[in-house]
């Protein structure tokens, strides 16, 4: 079983940047202990998946080692929309974030996203 745990990050407001309601990751953000993300077979090595529904990204940065981190940039909320060229990436404003750690890449994100509680097993990842 891996079990990815961390800090959850504050959100900076920022008027002349903000993105359309369309846009916000907000929908998804409550999903429950126990819910079934996917497959492991659903995060490719090296890459991630954003399971939108729920508002998590799931990320493999190396084979076997899973971690998982609110789909919500902090920079203004918007929907991250998928792990491109080893970032997790915001089409808003184009912040970027590391897979292993959530810390932001590329600005102008300046919070890390918050970890979310997984756990994996049997092929199975499930938020705990």
């Amino acid at each position: 079983m891996v079990v990815a745990v961390g800090a959850a990050g504050a959100v900076a407001a920022l008027s002349a940047c903000g993105a359309s309601d369309e846009s916000k990751g907000s929908s998804g953000s409550g999903a429950k202990s126990g819910t079934v993300l996917g497959s492991t077979g659903d995060v490719p090595e090296g890459g991630g998946k954003v399971f939108a529904e729920q508002g998590v990204v799931v990320t493999q940065p190396t084979a076997g080692q899973f971690k998982a981190f609110s789909a919500t940039c902090t920079h203004q909320g918007c929907a991250v929309s998928g792990v491109t060229d080893g970032a997790i990436t915001c089409p808003c404003h184009q912040s970027t974030f590391d897979p292993a750690t959530g810390e932001p890449t590329g600005g102008p994100a300046t919070v890390a996203l918050p970890s979310k509680r997984i756990t994996v097993a049997d092929g199975s990842i499930t938020l705990a």
